[in-house]
């Protein structure tokens, strides 16, 4: 047990921070890329308002991402070595993936006819490239980046169910954000995946103290294991509550269907809280702990300003961005097209 000072309180600091940083990305850009995902199974009207949907938050999305990276190589740097250097190739996948639904997104508005249909392609595929990216490198750093078979098949199940999760969320996003036809295939959509993503969580949360002993001495030991019960506890509710919602259309109709995307946040947050309790008090599982891999404490002091500069800034951007533009989404048009006939976005 560390002694409580400013030297070892500064790296629980910045570890929130990065912590609050990446569960915020992971929901935002989680419900956008989930779209994009979803994006094949539209027609191409159905298209134009699902990325209208996301078009003004995805970019200030990702600012999170950049936030939760910039603190761990600033103030984690030798936990950003290890990492970084033990997923160089699923963060650089990752990173073409974003990187193509950039372009994707900014080409498909401007293509004509018989191009748009392969930008909506690439930005489906940006999507899904991302999102099992994100998985592997997840399955991978809850195996203390192990190369053992399991550890590989471990981060492969990670790879191939997240975008399931990411898609429930797209979905919760499009019944919040869409109306008549787009909503209800949104919810066919939230049926599809529902117990897929159900199903790869309770995998992962099996399979996750079997490939680490630290995990499972954390999750199964009295008194713990009783006071852990209310988080799976939760989950289920929060399921349950989503597989309600969706299987009554009259209760979306009534306009409820807000529960679906507030209840799968809930599951993330709840699974994100049990990792950050799994893995605690290490920055790189079972090698190097907060302390360890920590900057001096002169220099936590320093990045301590920029951070309690940036981050109220990058909140109340977040806020405010989200309060402008809140509301239906419409099909995205640029152009001359007389302001009667745009498609605008309802503030």
């Amino acid at each position: 047990m560390q002694e409580l000072n400013w030297a070892t309180a500064l790296p629980l600091i910045f570890m929130a921070v990065m912590g609050l940083s990446l569960m915020i990305y992971v929901v935002l850009d989680g419900y956008d890329l989930g779209v994009g995902i979803l994006l094949p199974f539209a027609t191409d009207d159905e298209k134009d308002v699902m990325v209208s949907s996301i078009g003004p938050f995805w970019d200030a999305n990702e600012t999170w991402l950049v936030l939760g990276i910039g603190v761990l190589l600033v103030a984690f740097p030798l936990a950003h070595g290890v990492v970084l250097s033990a997923l160089y190739l699923p963060v650089t996948l990752m990173l073409v993936g974003l990187t193509l639904r950039g372009v994707s997104f900014d080409f498909r508005v401007k293509a004509r006819d018989e191009h748009k249909r392969a930008w909506n392609r690439a930005f489906s595929i940006g999507s899904l490239v991302a999102a099992m990216a994100q998985g592997w490198m997840l399955g991978s750093y809850l195996t203390a980046f192990s190369h053992s078979g399991l550890s590989l098949a471990f981060s492969l199940g990670i790879a191939l169910t997240l975008p399931t999760a990411y898609a429930m969320l797209g979905a919760g996003w499009l019944i919040m954000k869409t109306g008549d036809a787009l909503k209800e295939k949104a919810v066919r959509w939230a049926r599809a995946v529902l117990w897929p993503m159900g199903i790869a969580l309770v995998a992962i949360s099996i399979a996750t103290p079997i490939v680490s002993p630290n995990v499972f001495d954390k999750w199964f030991s009295l008194p713990q294991l009783i006071g852990l019960l209310p988080i799976p506890l939760a989950c289920g509710a929060a399921f349950f509550a989503i597989f309600q919602v969706i299987s009554k259309p009259r209760v979306v109709a009534a306009g409820y269907g807000w529960i679906v995307f507030a209840c799968t946040v809930l599951i993330f947050l709840l699974a994100f809280l049990g990792l950050a309790y799994s893995i605690y008090p290490f920055v790189v599982l079972d090698r190097l702990t907060i302390w360890q891999a920590a900057s001096s404490t002169e220099a936590l002091v320093v990045i301590l300003i920029g951070v309690a500069i940036t981050l109220p800034a990058i909140i109340g951007y977040t806020i405010f961005m989200y309060r402008v533009f809140w509301g239906r989404a419409q099909a995205l048009s640029y152009g001359a097209a007389p302001p009667a006939e745009a498609a605008v976005r309802s503030p």
